[in-house]
C-alpha cells in the first residue's frame, strides 16, 4: 500500500488538528503541539506511506513540531511497535527513558510505543520513519529498553547500510512483488539489529566456540523439524543425546528461550510460505498444519500478536 497525506487537503485553520490525526492514523495515539504557536495557522505537513510485510515505511515532511506519546495516549492505545527515525534533513531529538538522542541528517535512533517518549524538531524538517511490530524486534534484541533514544551514525557501518537501503527501497518499494518485499524487509530489519547491537547498551560477552557449536546445532534441528508438531525442548533433547537443561543454557544469551525460538521459526515460516504465489490455493489452516501447528485458533491469535494483523489479512493485503 502506497498512500500519500498532506495538509494540504485542508484550510489553514484546520492543519494543525489534521496533523495531529493523521500522525495518530499512521504510527500510534499522540499528542502534537507548533513549536512557534503564533505560527499554526501556517503549519504544513506531508507522510508518504508505505507498507511492506510486518514493515511500516514512511516520509515525514513538516514544520516545526513537539510530538509527545504519554502515559494517557498508552493507556487509551495500546499499540506494541518499535519506531525508528532516520533523520534525512534537518535536525530531530528523540527523547526516552531518560535518554536524549539528538539527530542530524544521517542518524537515526530507535524507540518504542509502550512507554512514553517525545520527539522535538525545532525547524522544518524530513524524516524517514520505520515502524514494525515489538515482539518483531524484541526476538533479534535482548533488552531493548537500554538501546532507546540512542543516536546511531549513518555514515558508516550498519548505519550506512541501512540509509543506502532505505534510499534504494523508496525508489523501489511500488514495483516490489511480494515475496520480493517480505525479503527487503526482512533485510532492513537485519541491518537495523546489526546497527543497534553496535551501540555500547546491546555488547554482550562473545560465545565460546563450544557454545556456539551447540547453539548452531540445535537451531539446525528445530528448523529442520518445523512440520513436526511435536517438536520441543524434550524432544530435541532426546534426539540429540543431551540434557533439556542443557539445550536451555545454550539459549540464555539468546532473546528468545528455546521454546520461543521455536514458535518464532513456526511463524516466520507460515508468513513466508503466505506469500508464495505456489501456495496462494492452499487454505491458511494447510499452511499452519504444515508448519507444525494444531490449533487453528491459536495459530490466527499467534500470527496476529507476532505480525500484528490476521494471517488471511497478510495475504489478502500483500497479494494485491
Amino acid at each position: 500500500m502506497n498512500q500519500l497525506l498532506s495538509t494540504d487537503a485542508v484550510p489553514r485553520n484546520q492543519r494543525l488538528a489534521y496533523w495531529t490525526d493523521m500522525i495518530c492514523n499512521v504510527y500510534v495515539q499522540l499528542g502534537c503541539d507548533p513549536v512557534r504557536p503564533d505560527e499554526a495557522g501556517n503549519f504544513e505537513g506531508s507522510i508518504r506511506q508505505h507498507t511492506l510485510p510486518s514493515l511500516d515505511v514512511s516520509v515525514v515532511t513538516s514544520s516545526a513540531q513537539n510530538v509527545t506519546r504519554t502515559a494517557g495516549h498508552i493507556a487509551r492505545s495500546s499499540d506494541d511497535y518499535f519506531l525508528v527515525s532516520i533523520q534525512a534533513k534537518g535536525k530531530g531529538m528523540v527523547r526516552q527513558d531518560g535518554r536524549d538522542a539528538v539527530l542530524s541528517a544521517g542518524d537515526f535512533a530507535l524507540y518504542d510505543s509502550t512507554r512514553p517518549y517525545e520527539l522535538r524538531f525545532d525547524d522544518a524538517f524530513e524524516q524517514i520513519v520505520l515502524k514494525l511490530p515489538g515482539e518483531r524486534l524484541r526476538s533479534e534484541l535482548r533488552n531493548t529498553e537500554t538501546l532507546t533514544a540512542t543516536t546511531v551514525s549513518g555514515r558508516e557501518g550498519a548505519g550506512h547500510l541501512l540509509l543506502g537501503m532505505i534510499r534504494t527501497l523508496r525508489e523501489d518499494i511500488d514495483t516490489l512483488q511480494p515475496a520480493s518485499a517480505l525479503a527487503v524487509a526482512n533485510g532492513v530489519q537485519s541491518i537495523l539489529v546489526a546497527g543497534l547491537q553496535t551501540l555500547p547498551a546491546a555488547r554482550a560477552p562473545g560465545l565460546s566456540n563450544l557454545t556456539a557449536y551447540h547453539l548452531a546445532r540445535v537451531k539446525r534441528r528445530i528448523d529442520e523439524q518445523l512440520a513436526d508438531p511435536t517438536l520441543s525442548v524434550s524432544s530435541l533433547a532426546a534426539e540429540l543425546g543431551v540434557s533439556a537443561s542443557h539445550i536451555h543454557r545454550v539459549f540464555k544469551s539468546e532473546p528468545l528461550t528455546a521454546s520461543q525460538y521455536i514458535w518464532e521459526r513456526r511463524l516466520e515460516a507460515c508468513s513466508k510460505d503466505l506469500l508464495e504465489p505456489r501456495l496462494v490455493g492452499r487454505p491458511v489452516g494447510e499452511i499452519a498444519y504444515a508448519r507444525g501447528f494444531n490449533d487453528a485458533a491459536h495459530f490466527s491469535r499467534a500470527f496476529r500478536e507476532r505480525f500484528g494483523c490476521s494471517p488471511r489479512e497478510w495475504r489478502n493485503s500483500r497479494m494485491q
